[in-house]
């Protein structure tokens, strides 16, 4: 006599799996929100520095306009877009990253849905891996927004003549992208490292709000830290310490040393964010 026997489910293939989580990220209208919110900052301030200060005749450092040549370049397509990310980070990028990571694992606790994703089947580390996926995705697409838009809005309000850099040199078009390519990609390290300890807290929890109060509060305590000459020896261990290094990118030649030292304390946060996310979510029941 035949035995019937319950074929084994199939794994649901991984890319399925990236392309269904990336449609859930950018199809909720907080995501939309967010990214046009973030997108109208440099916008907003191109226009207040060019309004300030419009640029005239000669006005390039050295020039005879030197101060309307200075805010000319402050909103110009190098300077601006730099300028704009550097804001941000002080706490809108954070919190963009902390929300993503709330809504990966947190949110979809909360809601009942991430249940669906161990139906498909899903094994636990494999949908970490999709949820980190989903966060790192969504961080490039924010800095790329400001970037974009900062590049976009400053070569419309003053063309490629104010491409100045800090030293007082002038760049082309091109060399100015690879600076503000240089300045997103290190900004989006470190919204890997912000997305991974949000990732952390958010296996430790079933409210979304725990983990973005948790991580934006982080930020305002590393920064307070940062500000206190007695504890100067904690300071390379803060991973904001190193993020006004970005200002680096407008100096020519381009100073390494604090891009390279913030790439690695980011490295350190987003593995150790990294494990102890895997660990609980591993180990968690349910």
């Amino acid at each position: 006599m035949d035995v019937l026997t319950e074929p084994a489910r199939r794994t649901a293939p991984t890319t399925r799996l990236l392309r269904a989580e990336l449609r859930w990220i950018y199809r909720r209208p907080r995501t939309l929100i967010v990214l046009g919110l973030l997108g109208v900052i440099p916008v907003i301030m191109g226009v207040a520095l060019t309004i300030s200060g419009p640029a005239g005749p000669g006005g390039g450092p050295g020039g005879p306009d030197e101060g309307a040549g200075l805010l000319s370049a402050a909103a110009g397509g190098l300077v601006l877009p730099v300028a704009a990310l550097g804001m941000t980070m002080n706490l809108l990028l954070p919190l963009a990253a902390a929300m993503s990571g709330a809504d990966a694992l947190a949110g979809e606790t909360s809601t009942g849905t991430l249940r669906g994703w161990l139906l498909a089947p899903v094994g636990r580390g494999r949908l970490l891996l999709v949820k980190a996926f989903g966060v790192a995705t969504f961080t490039v697409s924010a800095v790329a927004v400001i970037a974009g838009v900062g590049v976009v809005t400053g070569l419309i309000l003053n063309g490629t003549d104010t491409l100045y850099t800090l030293s007082g040199t002038t760049l082309s078009l091109v060399d100015s992208l690879g600076r503000v390519a240089l300045a997103g990609a290190f900004l989006t390290v470190q919204l890997w490292a912000v997305g991974a300890v949000a990732l952390a807290i958010s296996a430790r929890t079933d409210h979304p709000m725990v983990v973005m109060a948790s991580v934006l509060g982080g930020v305002v305590v590393f920064a307070v830290l940062g500000n206190l000459d007695a504890l100067s020896w904690l300071h390379p261990f803060l991973i904001t310490d190193s993020w006004w290094s970005i200002v680096d990118v407008l100096r020519d030649p381009v100073p390494l040393g604090g891009l390279t030292q913030g790439v690695l304390v980011a490295a350190c946060y987003g593995v150790a964010g990294g494990a102890l996310a895997y660990g609980r979510v591993i180990s968690r029941d349910g």
